[in-house]
């Protein structure tokens, strides 16, 4: 991860989960009794030509890589999703930055409600 993007920030988050995020989270790891499961956040939207992404193809937002023992992997694809995924997020958070409010027009007194009160 740090040798794709030196600034990514590694914590440890939801209860002991890995995490690492840059303007947003990247990627969590999960260790089952099988496998790791590298699951990338917003994996959807990223291109991924060298078929890393093995799992949660069909979903709307993540995606992700099931390793097992005897696996491979392939690092200079598995890095070039990182620095996608960060590119995503920076895209992502400049998008979401607060931007002006428009003046709203002043609020008028609600009308009381016309049921009456019991006696």
């Amino acid at each position: 991860m740090h040798e794709a993007d030196p600034e990514i920030l590694e914590e440890w988050k939801w209860m002991g989960t890995p995490t690492w995020s840059h303007d947003g989270v990247v990627a969590v790891a999960t260790t089952m009794k099988a496998k790791l499961k590298f699951t990338f956040a917003r994996g959807a939207h990223l291109p991924d030509p060298q078929k890393v992404f093995n799992n949660g193809l069909g979903g709307k937002e993540w995606r992700a890589l099931d390793l097992f023992e005897a696996d491979e992997v392939n690092e200079a694809a598995l890095k070039e999703l990182i620095r996608a995924a960060v590119r995503f997020n920076r895209s992502e958070s400049a998008s979401r930055a607060p931007r002006p409010r428009r003046p709203t027009a002043p609020r008028t007194p609600r009308a009381r409600s016309s049921r009456s009160k019991p006696p």
